[in-house]
């Protein structure tokens, strides 16, 4: 495909957004770069499928920057998700070419809808007492957003912060910052798989990694400075914009 400089425009500015929102959400940002990439910039499928991949690597390293010194990250949780996750991701991203993604992708957007519906009107305040989440439970959140986000090449965190929220009734600032270590080590074997694939535009990750890494930052900072109940108000109400875009993109792709 043809880089033109108000391509390289176009990914700086997705770019900035998407890491802005990563940063605030705990989140790799490819559940939105992928159809933003399509819709705006007419991005191949595949292209636009992994190459927001990579991006993703520093923007959450920049993100996890402004966690640093809050003790707010669960190691228990974040070692055995990684630990479960990282095979599934794996397994999804050798799956990728020969599975079906657009089920796939309508099944996530409506879980991200569903999942911001539901913390958007939440009325039991997250654990705020020192909690052990079953080994099980991780495991089962592991391997199924594992799974889908070796399928789909992403990392997981749209679905890892709400679900440790939801289902491990983590505090949500806790969720968001495992969700941030998370996606970053989940990132790595996805990508090393799409890269083998030859599914990575490189000029795309360099266009929105510059951009991403410090609106990232800035998004992260903001999180951390907000009330729980109102994080937790934010986060649901943009997982449900997010899930209806993405409902909304994947509807102008069947139909074109």
């Amino acid at each position: 495909m043809e880089h033109t400089g108000s391509f390289f425009a176009g990914t700086l500015a997705i770019g900035s957004v998407v890491g802005f929102l990563s940063g605030l959400l705990g989140k790799g940002g490819s559940a939105v770069t992928t159809p933003a990439l399509q819709i705006f910039l007419n991005v191949p499928d595949y292209l636009a499928l992994a190459s927001p991949l990579p991006a993703t690597l520093p923007t959450l390293l920049s993100a996890a920057w402004a966690y640093r010194g809050k003790d707010l990250v669960d190691w228990r949780v974040t070692r055995l998700t990684i630990l479960w996750g990282v095979p599934a991701t794996l397994a999804g991203s050798f799956l990728s070419e020969s599975v079906g993604g657009h089920p796939l992708m309508i099944m996530t957007g409506l879980m991200v809808l569903g999942l911001g519906v539901a913390l958007l009107f939440e009325t039991a305040p997250p654990n705020p007492a020192p909690h052990v989440s079953s080994a099980w439970a991780i495991a089962a959140i592991a391997l199924f957003v594992g799974g889908l986000s070796g399928l789909l090449a992403n990392t997981g965190g749209i679905l890892f912060g709400p679900l440790f929220i939801r289902a491990l009734r983590m505090p949500p600032k806790r969720a968001l910052a495992c969700s941030l270590v998370v996606s970053a080590a989940l990132a790595v074997p996805g990508m090393g798989v799409h890269m083998y694939l030859g599914h990575v535009d490189w000029f795309i990750v360099a266009g929105l990694s510059l951009a991403a890494i410090p609106s990232s930052y800035m998004g992260a900072r903001l999180a951390l400075g907000m009330r729980d109940k109102t994080l937790v108000r934010v986060y649901g109400l943009l997982l449900a914009v997010f899930g209806l875009y993405d409902l909304w993109h994947l509807y102008l792709v069947y139909n074109r």
